[in-house]
């Protein structure tokens, strides 16, 4: 379920409030792939209720340039959302989730295993919420830039 960013704190408290935990995860996910399913699934084990920071699309143009997103962030947040392991989505602009992150702090914060906590951006904020974090290892040849490459090579 798609909610507003001003609703995050008061969300994470009812679900706090209730005995259970949050973990969030961010990303584009804009052309949604079998390493995306997996990733976001592992994410879900780690708490009771998973909340996906995605990118919008003013924030993924900053990021991945002017030919991205392929999906509009409408389309990403519902494809997301239909999956049984991710419970919300909240969109956000920056290039950067930590305001949200330190906005919400969710018990659990999950990342590639391209990250550790010493080059993981977000390490201050989730070091300074006592957030644990979670390294996910990624699923060898699956990426979004992959399929985009071959998709634009087929032609």
């Amino acid at each position: 379920m798609l909610i507003d960013r001003k609703e995050i704190r008061a969300l994470v408290d009812k679900i706090h409030s209730e005995g259970k935990t949050v973990v969030a995860t961010n990303g584009c996910f804009d052309i949604l792939h079998v390493g995306h399913v997996r990733y976001l699934e592992k994410t879900k084990s780690f708490a009771d209720v998973s909340i996906i920071l995605l990118n919008s699309d003013k924030s993924v143009k900053s990021i991945k340039g002017p030919f991205r997103p392929i999906n509009n962030e409408n389309d990403r947040a519902e494809i997301l959302s239909a999956l049984r392991c991710v419970d919300y989505v909240v969109l956000f602009d920056e290039d950067s989730p930590k305001n949200l992150l330190d906005e919400m702090k969710p018990d659990v914060y999950t990342k590639g295993a391209d990250y550790t906590m010493e080059t993981l951006p977000e390490a201050d904020i989730m070091r300074k919420n006592n957030t644990r974090v979670e390294f996910i290892d990624f699923v060898k040849g699956k990426s979004t830039t992959g399929i985009i490459y071959k998709v634009r090579s087929e032609k």
